[in-house]
């Protein structure tokens, strides 16, 4: 056998993202906390990705992956009984208050759009009239990573090149600023609504199967907030010309925005498709849950009905299923009237920000909130970040010209004195920068 030299790993050949700040040496994790090699320790103000939302190290998922590992660990769901997925399903589903909805279960967000709109698709065309299967986005959207997703929404900084985005592109634009800008200043409305019944009505409703949505805007424009009413009137929109409307809740989804799903924000807010990742895995598993509706579900196995798409390897992966339930276990157990209060404490503090130089805006709600800043100062303010005790993340690619900022998205296990830490951090750092 041929034998090679000792050498240090080369960081440049593990072809993952980067930013222009040096990588954390973590020797072990504390629940909220990183714990890094010199000793000091790091709080994890942005939930890892945004998916960290039990915090690390948690008990409860660990005896549900032990006591599914001692039992079997692959078993494709078609072919060994699938109890602990269905166990999982009918706790989710229950838990989102749609106790009697179907669920497709995959590996990750950008999985979980794909087959929503498979699902989205195949139902449209069974209940009949559907000669094409278009999903419309707004202009301020992120849904996943693949070469459709990257194509179909709207976030600039990661869209292909026009010769490569399958000459698909957002459809209508998002009802906040930067991108949808309004004469005299005149803030969005739920008026702005009809232009999503623009954009059905001009490629015509028998081509449109569904409207795909971020209830609350995640990473793309940093937690802008749709104004009241304009989400059951896009709902009205969509079923009034025969289209369905689908929840991207990859990042909002499990009470990270105060109720369980961030549409329930707003009375009479239905989606006839939810799917939900980050918050379901936590970190702890790569995992998406696609909800459908009752009333819709059984048009899935008409017989008019394209085959459900294929959903993976490791899709319903038992371990997976088990790494699911600790989760829901740890997010159960949570006071949610102390977590809905403790999300209002922390953007009241936050927006306490908005007034200091090089913070151009504070918005966002329960535990998910983006902080704008003047072009030029986000890396600088992360750098003062880290360098008191606390980790955030950032979000790009807004408008034009394109906004920054950084996302504050705690762990929902944290506590008071946890966010006055963060806060307090985060102040003393952009006071820093002044």
């Amino acid at each position: 056998m041929k034998s090679y030299p000792a050498r240090l790993p080369d960081r440049r050949r593990l072809l993952t993202s980067t930013r222009p700040l040096p990588d954390f040496e973590v020797v072990g994790s504390d629940g909220p906390w990183l714990l890094r090699a010199d000793g000091t320790r790091i709080f994890d103000g942005s939930s890892g990705l945004l998916c960290a939302n039990v915090g690390q190290s948690s008990p409860k998922v660990l005896a549900r992956i032990e006591e599914q590992f001692t039992k079997y660990t692959f078993g494709g769901a078609a072919v060994v009984q699938p109890h602990l997925q269905l166990e999982l399903t009918e706790r989710l589903c229950r838990a989102v208050g749609r106790p009697d909805d179907s669920v497709a279960l995959v590996t990750c967000g950008t999985l979980g759009v794909e087959v929503a709109v498979g699902l989205a698709r195949s139902i449209a065309r069974a209940r009949g009239g559907k000669t094409r299967g278009d999903v419309l986005t707004c202009d301020l959207s992120y849904h996943g990573m693949s070469a459709y997703t990257l194509a179909l929404a709207g976030n600039h900084a990661r869209r292909p090149r026009p010769e490569d985005a399958l000459g698909l592109g957002p459809a209508f634009p998002a009802p906040y600023p930067p991108t949808h800008l309004h004469t005299e200043g005149r803030a969005c409305t739920a008026d702005c609504a009809e232009e999503v019944a623009k954009a059905i009505d001009a490629r015509g409703a028998r081509n449109v199967a569904a409207v795909l949505l971020e209830p609350v805007n995640g990473t793309t424009g940093g937690a802008h907030v749709p104004p009241d009413g304009y989400l059951r009137r896009v709902q009205e929109i969509c079923r009034a010309r025969d289209v369905l409307v689908i929840h991207d809740e990859v990042l909002t989804g499990l009470w990270r925005t105060g109720p369980v799903l961030a549409g329930r924000r707003w009375d009479g807010v239905e989606p006839d498709l939810v799917i939900l990742s980050k918050g379901l895995g936590a970190g702890y598993t790569p995992v998406a849950a696609v909800l459908v509706a009752p009333e819709l579900a059984p048009l899935l196995r008409h017989q008019d009905a394209d085959p459900l798409p294929a959903m993976g390897t490791m899709a319903a992966h038992p371990l997976m299923a088990a790494a699911c339930l600790g989760v829901l276990d740890e997010l159960e157990a949570l006071d949610h009237d102390a977590l809905r209060a403790r999300g209002d404490r922390l953007g009241q503090a936050l927006r306490c920000l908005a007034g200091l130089p090089g913070v151009r805006e504070v918005r966002g709600v329960g535990h998910l909130y983006g902080v704008e800043l003047t072009p030029g100062l986000l890396w600088p303010l992360l750098q003062q970040t880290e360098q008191r005790g606390v980790f955030l993340y950032p979000f790009t690619g807004a408008g034009e010209p394109r906004s920054e900022g950084l996302v504050v998205a705690p762990p929902l296990t944290s506590t008071d004195e946890h966010l006055e830490f963060l806060t307090a951090a985060l102040a003393d750092a952009v006071h820093a920068l002044n």
